[in-house]
């Protein structure tokens, strides 16, 4: 029986044995002064068949393709911005350099150095002088990596999605853009970048499960942030007029298409405003992240056009949830009277639930799929909303909004609740539904109570999820598309 053939990783470690036998590098520290390519490509867009640069450019990547054979050899090159073929000749080379840029394989990074120059099959190429191996890529690339459907290797993987997928690069470059857009955008406004705490003792600013972890020195326990608010409240209460914090959040809850453990918002302060002055603020922000980052206010998300363009369409909860299930939930003051309803409708909901989050499920299962275009729902039951203020003309409700696109909630804002007293009788509320088995209900944050007491501003604070707008922006299916790391299960 003859010997197996080596496999390509096996060929792949015995070129790479071979290159340091020989004394040779295989992973070089650096290659200095290298050009992007999209840029050359079109500086030198113009050329005809034949012509050529009269300076040589050096170019940095990592190879794509690979064909040819004799005495000529192709390799497409890929950088941070674009694709560009490499030509190799034996008689520019010479034969020992020739065998060594032959013998380079798809995945290796290399630098470069040559005129540009346009084939006669009217490709833009670079005519390899020289060239330097950077590092050796010991894995093939995956083949036939576009028709791959088991995307939970992707995201495993990232770094090679990223590679060989542009449509992912983009994404992800839109998503780096549209983070830099929106800081121009509050710069502009008079806000102040800040920073809070990530690890923090009492948990608070939105009703959901934290996770929990223990610092060694100070023998305590501290939970991951949940929210931003309520550290950036305290600087009104300090002094500061406008700030706002890009941040992460960390959340102890499902994974979904819309849901990711870890997740970034931007939230704001605003003084002296109210939650009227916050919905202006966020769909001028919206629409001038997407001019600024794509060029339109017309994008196209899961096949239907979504015009972002200012106004956006402003309705109330009730309205909303009458119009798309037939329920007044007005009518139904009682817990008992709205549970019986929404399981009349069918909703699958925990008996236990009450009477807010039965109004939270109407929404989400008749309202919000409906919401395509750009809307701003106002005017939520007090009960949903433990730090938000009444309404003047009806306490019962609050001055809150969320800002829906695409059937998914992208923002949460209101007028801030700055009375102290009021605010303890919430928490308070919110810590004997924790004690009544709600793990998502809050605590009470007795050092945030103190800060209300010294006097805080009258103020308007928003909540903007930053992977949700970038999976619009994008016209991304999940969030996981939209974050280069989401959270998976380890692997066995």
């Amino acid at each position: 029986m003859g010997e197996r053939p080596m496999s390509e990783a096996g060929e792949r470690r015995q070129k790479l044995d071979s290159l340091l036998e020989s004394g040779q590098s295989p992973y070089r520290n650096r290659f200095p002064g290298p050009e992007p390519v999209a840029p050359l490509l079109e500086r030198f867009d113009g050329f005809e068949s034949g012509d050529s640069s009269d300076e040589e450019h050096r170019i940095a990547g990592r190879i794509l393709i690979k064909r040819g054979h004799g005495k000529a050899t192709f390799l497409v090159l890929k950088d941070a911005t674009a694709r560009i073929q490499l030509y190799g000749n034996v008689d520019i080379l010479g034969e020992e350099t020739y065998e060594e840029f032959r013998r380079l394989d798809i995945g290796d990074v290399v630098g470069v150095a040559g005129p540009v120059f346009r084939t006669r099959r009217g490709e833009l190429s670079i005519e390899v002088k020289s060239f330097t191996l950077l590092a050796k890529a010991l894995h093939p690339l995956p083949e036939k990596w576009h028709g791959l459907t088991d995307v939970e290797i992707r995201y495993r993987q990232r770094y090679l999605d990223l590679i060989v997928n542009d449509e992912v690069n983009r994404a992800f470059y839109i998503r780096g853009k549209v983070l830099s857009s929106l800081r121009r955008f509050m710069d502009a406004r008079g806000f102040l970048e800040v920073e809070t705490p990530i690890l923090q003792t009492v948990p608070g600013g939105a009703t959901a499960r934290s996770f929990d972890t223990h610092h060694n020195a100070l023998d305590i326990g501290l939970y991951m942030r949940i929210a931003l608010e309520l550290h950036l409240k305290r600087l009104l209460v300090g002094g500061f007029d406008k700030v706002y914090e890009v941040g992460r959040i960390f959340r102890n809850e499902g994974i979904s298409t819309k849901h990711n453990p870890e997740f970034t918002m931007m939230e704001s302060q605003q003084a002296y405003a109210d939650y009227n002055d916050v919905m202006e603020m966020i769909e001028q922000l919206v629409a001038h992240i997407a001019k600024e980052v794509l060029g339109t206010l017309k994008l196209t998300w899961k096949g239907e056009e979504i015009d972002l363009t200012p106004p956006w369409r402003r309705a109330t909860l009730r309205d909303l949830i009458r119009e798309h299930s037939g329920v007044d939930f007005v009518e139904y003051p009682e817990r008992e009277a709205l549970l019986a309803k929404v399981q009349e409708l069918g909703v699958e909901v925990d008996p236990a639930a009450g009477w807010g989050k039965l109004v939270d499920e109407l929404l989400s299962n008749f309202v919000e799929p409906k919401l395509i275009q750009p809307t701003f729902i106002v005017d939520y039951p007090l009960e949903l909303s433990p730090l938000a203020r009444p309404k003047d003309e009806d306490p019962a409700l609050v001055e809150r909004f969320e800002g829906f696109i695409g059937g998914m909630e992208i923002s949460n804002c209101f007028s801030e609740l700055t009375d102290p007293l009021d605010q303890r009788r919430r928490f308070e509320e919110q810590a004997a539904q924790r004690e009544a088995g709600d793990e998502e209900a809050g605590y009470v944050d007795d050092d945030f109570l103190t800060a209300l007491e010294y006097g805080m501003p009258p103020s308007g604070g928003s909540g903007l999820g930053i992977d949700r707008l970038c999976m619009i922006l994008t016209d991304s299916p999940s969030i996981r598309d939209v974050i280069l790391f989401p959270l998976l299960r380890p692997e066995k």
